[in-house]
């Protein structure tokens, strides 16, 4: 058990990847005072937990009502992990993000960026949803769904902290460090979503 929660806590965490968005919350929310902040972060949080559990409960049922099988889902979904893989390696993840934060800072008054961009597309992005479709669609038995579940509660709890600790965070962290663990992050993800992509090949075709 232990093990599963390990493993569904570091590619949720490697996907959605707090220590990159909390940067970026506090650009976007430099107008705000502590407490809209603090509510933002936690509005936020909450929407995109509920967008993956309703994934991980329900995400196994939509496959089959597609008539998609696991294994092919398993490929596909690690082949976009990879793309996000490079993409954090050599951040261009980043790089769109903030270009997405600096449109909405261009906006004078202070917006509500809870629900987009940050629950949608940020916390539950296309990445987030497919690891939590493939975590939950190979657990067998409630108590290993629940694992998963505890997982993505572990990670975005850890979201909550981050985006809430953001704007002292980033002036303790500084770019350079933030890049150096974005790049490891990368390349951990990159070898998870390879897992995937030949869990997925070895069910279809041994």
């Amino acid at each position: 058990m232990l093990e599963l929660f390990l493993s569904a806590f570091v590619t949720l965490f490697v996907v959605i990847d707090p220590p990159g968005c909390a940067p970026i919350y506090a650009g976007l929310t430099s107008g705000a005072d502590p407490a809209q902040k603090r509510a933002m972060a936690l509005k936020a949080c909450l929407i995109a937990g509920a967008i993956l559990l309703g994934f991980a409960l329900f995400g196994h049922e939509l496959l089959g009502a597609l008539h998609i099988e696991l294994d092919s889902f398993r490929v596909a979904g690690g082949i976009m992990l990879f793309l996000i893989a490079l993409d954090m390696v050599f951040e261009k993840r980043t790089q769109r993000r903030e270009e997405r934060a600096e449109k909405l800072r261009e906006t004078p008054e202070v917006e509500d960026v809870s629900v987009f961009p940050m629950a949608m597309p940020m916390l539950a992005g296309p990445g987030a949803i497919a690891s939590i479709m493939l975590l939950a669609g190979s657990a067998h038995g409630l108590w290993q769904t629940l694992v998963v579940l505890a997982a993505l509660l572990a990670v975005m709890v850890l979201t909550l902290l981050a985006l809430w600790a953001a704007s002292p965070l980033m002036k303790l962290v500084g770019a350079q460090v933030e890049a150096v663990i974005t790049r490891l992050l990368g390349v951990l993800l990159a070898a998870l979503a390879a897992q995937y992509v030949f869990d997925g090949v070895r069910g279809t075709f041994f």
